[in-house]
């Protein structure tokens, strides 16, 4: 019997004859020699098309370069300074090329373009090879793009297009011959590192030296250098996070070729082949603090728009790492302590159940505004300056961007009746002020149809007692009684001085916090207590400066005079008794916190 090899396809019996006779050392040298006669020839006769390519437009200015500056990311750092995101699509920080390592600089030059300081943008001797290896090819497999032309692509994409079209090279030799003309080759190459893909998001040689391998591309090592370079053509292909195999392949083909140029000895070039793969295992931007770089993130577009993300502005923030460390912690410990039944029997779904579903249904966590279980949200404020110094506005950014703290309304409690004793003492009311806590009747609250009988938290009721006692004990009925003697008007015109702008409707159940307000104004409101009456903004930002490192935006703390100091200190003073006294004694003095302190407890 008998079998029949089938023929194999036209494409590689015509790409294994070529590739024959190739291998004849004679045929070789005409067929560069001829390739160098028509490349002439082809580029004279090219040159026709050359403006009409350019004609109407369609080429580029070079002299925009002179004020060129590639897209760059806002950087957004904490308070001491420490990078805590970018915001922005590409991610970039540029680099003089005095200032890249000389391994960075070998590595592009041996792969991308080994002749650069000695062609003037187009390097002919590329040109033969190519046209050999697209005839074996029968298909486009290789280019003649020097580093020039590379440039001239990246930085004019829109208007030079990235089609394998002849159109499209006549535009980038001319715009590249052009840029030789005027730059010197230290500058091109200066733009071209700065402006290369390297990975997804990664423009530029240092954004991605330090999402590597967490360092400078000042200080990158040999085998380094050859990663960066080898990701060049295909960042994708060659991502040393999902194809580590390949992209070290990649990296030692680079090694070899500098070896070929003469940047490296034999013996050095095995040892860095030999270099194992060291990639940063640090966590990628985003992790840090997201609902506060979102909450600022809104602002600075208000004011920049999408400059933000293309300018390289620096925003330098008012975040304190340490604290905002600490309140992330301590909110999850306090939301997983109700979770776990410490204040009393909790009968809906825990966050960690939440998650056990979606692991086992194989579902992943999607965000939403509502979330299944339970959710918190904290803010730490500089009462002086207004500086917000930790925001956590839920549990998990992913999960649910709805920021909690800087979005969400809800109901205040007993933290909306220092308002209330703020009114009546601006009213002449003193803190010896006697009122009664005995039960009271009223008509019915909408959307209710019988009448309310409001209760103290401990469910009795005390008889007559000053405003300073019955704040620091926190009853309802004193708080009620005061609120309807001095009137609606005078507590809602109260909140809102201090910064409240929610709805606050006219009912005897507000004095006692039954409407919603905003978290961080109400930490807000708060500061004007402890400043004898100055309410300080809240702020977020301290400065912006430009890539140049001028200030661009310097916001200044808002400060409003709400009470004068005599009245507020009489506030303060009924704010301090709650906290040595009263209802929020367990919670900080019994916490161990000794130092001078005022403030109000509130549970709804």
């Amino acid at each position: 019997m008998t079998l029949e090899v089938p023929r194999p396809p036209l494409r590689h019996r015509v790409s294994a004859w070529l590739g024959a006779w190739w291998r004849n050392p004679r045929i070789r040298r005409f067929v560069y020699l001829a390739g160098l006669a028509g490349s002439g020839l082809g580029l004279g006769l090219a040159y026709g098309s050359w403006s009409r390519a350019c004609a109407g437009g369609g080429c580029p200015s070079i002299r925009v370069l002179e004020e060129y500056q590639p897209q760059q990311t806002a950087k957004v750092y904490a308070a001491d300074g420490r990078l805590i995101t970018e915001l922005g699509v590409q991610r970039r920080t540029v680099l003089p090329v005095s200032e890249i390592a000389p391994e960075v600089r070998a590595a592009f030059l041996s792969v991308e373009d080994k002749r650069f300081y000695q062609h003037h943008g187009i390097d002919y001797w590329r040109i033969p090879g190519a046209v050999v290896a697209n005839l074996m090819a029968m298909g486009w497999a290789q280019g003649f793009s020097t580093i020039t032309m590379q440039l001239a692509r990246n930085v004019w994409d829109e208007r030079i297009g990235f089609e394998k079209v002849l159109t499209r090279k006549i535009k980038e030799i001319r715009v590249a011959v052009e840029l030789e003309r005027t730059y010197s080759k230290d500058k091109i190459l200066e733009l071209y590192l700065n402006q290369i893909l390297l990975g997804y998001g990664l423009y530029g040689v240092e954004t991605a030296a330090q999402a590597y391998f967490g360092k400078s591309a000042r200080d990158v090592n040999v085998a380094e250098a050859a990663l960066l370079a080898g990701a060049a053509r295909y960042p994708s292909r060659y991502d040393p996070r999902k194809y580590p195999t390949r992209a070290v392949a990649r990296r030692n083909l680079v090694i070899n070729l500098m070896r070929n140029a003469g940047y490296l000895s034999a013996d050095d070039a095995e040892r860095w082949k030999a270099y194992p793969l060291q990639l940063s295992s640090r966590q990628d931007f985003g992790d840090v603090a997201p609902y506060f770089v979102e909450w600022i993130r809104q602002q600075l577009y208000a004011r920049f728009g999408r400059d933000l993300y293309e300018e390289g502005y620096r925003v330098y923030t008012t975040l304190d790492l340490e604290m905002q460390i600490a309140a992330e912690r301590a909110l999850e410990n306090q939301l997983e302590a109700i979770e776990a039944g410490t204040y009393g029997g909790f009968r809906h779904q825990t966050y960690q159940q939440y998650l056990d579903s979606l692991e086992r249904h194989g579902l992943r966590e999607e965000s939403h505004p509502m979330t299944p279980y339970l959710q918190g949200s904290l803010v730490a404020l500089d009462a002086r300056t207004g500086n917000v110094l930790a925001m956590v506005g839920g549990r998990n950014f992913e999960d649910s961007e709805f920021n909690r703290a800087a979005q969400a309304q809800r109901q205040a409690g007993s933290t909306f009746k220092p308002f209330v004793y703020a009114a009546a003492v601006r009213a002449g009311k003193p803190a010896s002020y006697i009122v009664d806590d005995a039960p009271l009747s009223l008509p019915p609250e909408p959307p209710d149809t019988q009448p309310w009988e409001p209760q103290n938290y401990e469910g009795d009721f005390r008889g007559p007692m000053t405003l300073r006692r019955g704040l620091y004990l926190s009853r309802n009925l004193v708080a009620i009684q005061l609120g309807r003697e001095i009137g609606h008007p005078a507590v809602i015109g109260e909140a809102v001085r201090y910064g409240i702008s929610t709805r606050l409707p006219p009912y005897p159940s507000l004095f006692i916090g039954s409407a919603s307000v905003i978290p961080l104004e109400m930490v807000s409101a708060f500061t004007a207590f402890a400043t004898l009456g100055q309410r300080v903004a809240p702020n977020g930002i301290l400065r912006v400066e430009d890539a140049k490192g001028n200030i661009v935006w310097e916001p200044q703390p808002r400060v409003d005079r709400v009470m004068d100091p005599e009245h507020m200190w009489i506030v303060t003073s009924l704010l301090q008794d709650v906290v040595d006294r009263g209802t929020a004694y367990t919670a900080v003095r019994g916490a161990g916190f000794r130092i001078p302190a005022g403030g109000k407890t509130g549970t709804t």
